[in-house]
C-alpha cells in the first residue's frame, strides 16, 4: 500500500516512486500487476493527479512500469537476489536502534572504505 508521510520533507511523488520500485524490486509488485490509474491512486492518497503521474512518469523511465491504454502496468525486471534480501534482514536486525538514515549512511560509509581498500 503507498501512503504518503506529510511529515517527511521528501516530495510526495518521490515518496510514491520509492515505495513502488521498493515494491516491485522486492518481488511484491509481479511483472503485468496492474497498478491504480492516476486518478484512482491520487484520490486514494488525496493529492494531485500530476503527482502520480510524475512518479508513474519517472518509473516509466527507470524501465520499471509501462502504460497502454489499458493501464499501467509492472514491466518484468530482475527482483533484489534472495541473498541480499537474507543480508539486508540481518543487517536491520543488528541495527535496530538506528534509524534508516543513519543506518543507510553507515552503509555508504563501509561501501567507501571498501571502495578506498580495492
Amino acid at each position: 500500500m503507498i501512503t504518503i508521510d506529510d511529515a517527511d520533507p521528501t516530495p510526495a511523488f518521490e515518496q510514491i516512486r520509492q515505495q513502488l520500485t521498493d515494491e516491485i524490486r522486492s518481488g511484491n509488485l509481479a511483472p503485468g500487476d496492474r497498478l491504480p490509474s492516476v486518478r484512482q491512486l491520487a484520490g486514494d492518497l488525496r493529492i494531485a493527479a500530476g503527482t502520480v503521474a510524475r512518479a508513474y512518469s519517472a518509473l516509466e523511465g527507470n524501465g520499471l512500469l509501462e502504460s497502454t491504454r489499458l493501464g499501467t502496468r509492472v514491466r518484468a525486471v530482475e527482483p533484489l537476489p534472495s541473498q541480499a534480501r537474507e543480508a539486508a534482514r540481518r543487517y536491520v536486525a543488528a541495527v535496530s536502534g538506528l534509524t534508516l538514515d543513519d543506518a543507510i549512511l553507515a552503509v555508504r560509509v563501509e561501501w567507501a572504505a571498501r571502495a578506498e581498500v580495492v
